[in-house]
């Protein structure tokens, strides 16, 4: 189905919003000359004498055109280049405008903090994102040239979100946050924990392929020499060049320094969280293979090391729940073509924060 290959919207909206990173910033509306949000006009869709039909309203007097519209979708396919083959499909182009309503919104309710606080997060974004895509062909001018839109596009999608994101972390409270992370600690005393872990990993199955390289016997025989050679003085870096099947960290001693343990799975965490200090492991088993590991520092975030993401967290499940429950009430009239079949359910999202992955690709992860 259409809708397990693209990234949903809803979903797609909340990463966007979440991390803002480089790669994440992608998608712009038009400036509004007014607070019903006609466009300002720019590249391909400012020169189509369609540009200013209204495809959406909403209450309160908003409303998005076709100019504004298709210089949210060219601004995302310039970032997101998979969505292309999506571009005419109905399902997608519902979604993307649920998107782009629900960044006008939020953004319109922050209040004066939340714009200010907006306002220093945009120009460093903006500064992110001018250097990534400096180092693209052709440079910033030829991407967005190609991509029919202008740097003003993407500093307007770039403040709209950095707006829409504040205006909801103002609305979680100290009380909410702290009752959060008490809620976390008590399902997982090891949630906040923080390790620096050198592993040299002896697979037992081919990453790319997922063919089995060799038996678990033989990987833990191997494994066990690894061990052996550790704890009898050998150097971890040499070893690690030597012996490790993880692409990510055999040229770096097997090392990967303040980690949250709790991207690991289960049993390569449980070490990282319980294992003895500068000690050698006997061999750990995962899906992966055999670690021989030892851990060299360890830690637990405090209360106001994580209180900030856990802010941001409780604020995308308010904008899960604007998504799901109020935005639908305040659409008036919507004039895109409607999907043929009602879409099922939300498949994961895009990115830039990708869900977490043990250390590289062979490495222990979710």
């Amino acid at each position: 189905m259409l809708q397990n290959k693209w990234k949903t919207a809803k979903k797609g909206l909340i990463a966007l919003l979440a991390v803002m990173t480089i790669i994440s910033a992608a998608g712009c509306g038009k400036k509004a000359d007014s607070d019903t949000g006609a466009a300002a006009g720019s590249g391909a869709a400012a020169t189509n004498k369609d540009a200013a039909e209204v495809l959406v309203t909403y209450k309160d007097g908003g409303k998005v055109t076709r100019g504004e519209f298709d210089t949210f979708l060219n601004t995302n396919l310039l970032f997101y280049k998979e969505y292309a083959q999506y571009k005419e499909d109905p399902a997608f182009q519902q979604d993307m405008m649920k998107q782009l309503v629900t960044f006008k919104v939020l953004s319109a309710r922050a209040d004066d903090k939340a714009k200010t606080a907006a306002d220093e997060k945009t120009k460093t974004q903006m500064d992110q994102i001018k250097a990534f895509m400096g180092m693209q062909e052709g440079g910033m001018d030829k991407q967005l040239k190609d991509a029919s839109i202008t740097e003003k596009d993407l500093e307007t999608f770039v403040s709209r979100s950095m707006q829409a994101i504040e205006a909801m972390e103002s609305k979680v409270t100290d009380d909410q946050v702290k009752a959060e992370y008490d809620k976390n600690i008590a399902a997982d005393k090891n949630v906040y924990d923080v390790a620096t872990v050198r592993h040299i990993l002896v697979g037992t199955t081919d990453a790319a392929t997922g063919k089995e390289t060799r038996s678990k016997e033989d990987a833990l025989k191997r494994a066990k020499e690894v061990q052996d050679k550790l704890k009898n003085g050998g150097d971890f870096d040499a070893l690690a060049k030597e012996y490790s099947d993880d692409p990510g960290s055999k040229d770096n001693g097997g090392k990967y320094e303040n980690v949250e343990i709790s991207q690991w799975v289960p049993e390569f965490k449980k070490a990282a969280a319980e294992l003895p200090l500068n000690q050698i492991s006997d061999p750990v088993e995962t899906s992966y293979g055999y670690h021989v590991m030892k851990v060299e520092a360890r830690k637990t975030k405090t209360f106001d090391e994580v209180k900030e993401d856990l802010r941001s967290q409780l604020a995308e499940t308010q904008i899960y729940d604007f998504v799901d429950k109020e935005l639908p009430t305040m659409i008036e009239t919507n004039t895109l073509p409607k999907p043929e079949e009602k879409a099922p359910a939300a498949s994961p999202a895009p990115s830039s924060s990708p869900a977490p992955e043990a250390p590289k690709a062979e490495t222990p992860s979710k």
